[in-house]
């Protein structure tokens, strides 16, 4: 069985009285760890304030990294750094990271390569935009950005990566991709990893689900063979919606 995995993706919001309030009432409300992965994306310069509050049922991500070390690279965020604040989980290629910053398929590989070489938890975001779903694209650009993504990984690692199927047109939008089609994607997604490193390896590797996420529509999804968690954007910025959604069973 795979663990699920709810991850809340803060964006560029919560100052730090904010963001310790926060998880200071949400890590006492969320499942068990045994149970759960309940995870909390944010800034950079709050990781290290939250690690230190996280409690023992909630891990603290980052929401980008650099894929260097260290280096003359103005503004960036070192995995080591992230590896020394006691960050578990990093984003990696989020559809707004892409669109805004242009990366890559290939910085994305950089960066997963990175974060596994220190102990980091690849969070990898695909999905494609709504002009190519409507072309009937869908599959052929979360094929490419997965497969594009996991280039040069072990079997080994790949069992650990966690994939974050994000259909664009889904974002911030209100816009909800219907469970069925969720899981179809997750499951196309599951497919390409079973055709790449073997089916062992794509039963253990976790897809979550995310796209205007809430506490309404989260027990559906989750309900899916294929989903096994969910990032959530907006939703989690609400520590009472986050609880309710970390506890989707009890919904």
């Amino acid at each position: 069985m795979r663990k699920p995995i709810i991850a809340g993706n803060w964006k560029m919001h919560k100052v730090r009285d904010e963001a310790l309030e926060f998880v200071y009432l949400v890590s006492q409300h969320v499942p068990p760890i045994e149970e759960v992965d309940t995870v909390i994306c944010a800034q950079a310069v709050l990781l290290r304030s939250l690690v230190k509050r996280q409690g023992d049922n909630l891990r603290i991500g980052a929401q980008n990294m650099f894929y260097e070390d260290k280096g003359a690279y103005t503004g960036e965020v070192s995995p080591v750094t992230l590896e020394d604040a006691g960050v578990k989980y990093v984003i990696i290629g989020h559809s707004e990271r892409r669109q805004y910053f242009h990366e890559t398929d290939e910085d994305v590989n950089k960066k997963v390569h990175a974060a596994l070489r220190h102990d980091l938890i690849p969070i990898i975001c695909v999905g494609e935009r709504l002009e190519e779903r409507e072309n009937n694209l869908t599959n052929q650009v979360v094929e490419r950005q997965t497969v594009l993504a996991l280039k040069g990984l072990t079997q080994e690692q790949v069992k650990n990566i966690v994939i974050a199927y994000e259909p664009i047109w889904a974002i911030g939008t209100g816009r909800t991709a219907t469970a069925e089609m969720a899981n179809e994607t997750c499951g196309f997604i599951r497919s390409v990893i079973a055709r790449e490193y073997g089916q062992e390896v794509a039963d253990e590797v976790r897809i979550q689900y995310g796209g205007s996420v809430n506490p309404d529509n989260i027990k559906e999804l989750m309900a899916q063979e294929h989903i096994d968690g969910c990032l959530i954007g907006g939703a989690s910025l609400d520590p009472y919606a986050f609880i309710k959604m970390a506890n989707y069973k009890k919904l």
